[in-house]
């Protein structure tokens, strides 16, 4: 499906905010009247009433090993193209947007929650999927994806904005499928059994 990229987002943001609610060290913060959530806006846009933890999906890349799926054959002479499978990428910044002096350490454990719930639950099926997976077999699956300084650096310096402390999780594998559109293919041809040959060898 087209909106699979958005279906994927959604659920991830659906479980670290559900995660979060039920936590009793967090739970009052995005809770209820809480003023934190999980958004997903860059780092760079949490101001203002955003605030809590970013979920920012910021590359999306090919899948090369499920590239070259053959293509679903939907009758004897027609198929359906195989979807694209891609790989996503996402940005986990907790920002609090407080100058207290104990934001930090809080951002910390907001960070820590993050990480546990995915190591505990890396893979998000069933009633987990929300939007456009819901009630589907889709398997949502995140990975920590361990990116060096460096690289987390020229993220932030593309957000032009002041590095704070994050992680990257890549999401695979999430196929992208246009609406239904048949090709058509090659006949499958039949072998015609000659009517005088029988089973078994004999003939008439």
């Amino acid at each position: 499906m087209i909106t699979a990229i958005r279906a994927t987002s959604r659920t991830l943001a659906d479980f670290l905010q559900a995660e979060f609610e039920a936590d009793p060290d967090l739970g009052g913060s995005f809770a209820g009247g809480g003023t934190m959530r999980v958004y997903l806006n860059t780092p760079a846009e949490m101001t203002g009433s955003r605030h809590g933890l970013s979920v920012w999906l910021y590359r999306v890349t090919r899948d090369e090993s499920t590239l070259n799926r053959p293509p679903e054959r939907i009758s004897p002479t027609r198929t359906r193209p195989a979807p694209l499978p891609v790989r996503l990428h996402y940005l986990i910044a907790p920002i609090t947007g407080s100058t207290a002096a104990d934001a930090p350490e809080t951002e910390q454990v907001i960070l820590g929650k993050a990480l546990q719930a995915l190591n505990d639950h890396p893979q998000l099926t069933g009633v987990d999927l929300k939007d456009d997976f819901a009630g589907t077999r889709a398997i949502v699956t995140a990975r920590f994806e361990a990116l060096t300084t460096d690289e987390l650096g020229r993220v932030w310096d593309a957000l032009d904005t002041s590095y704070r402390t994050s992680v990257s999780y890549e999401v695979t594998v999430v196929d992208i499928e246009a609406p239904v559109r048949e090709q058509t293919g090659p006949p499958v041809r039949i072998p015609v059994l000659d009517p005088a040959v029988t089973v078994g060898g004999g003939s008439t």
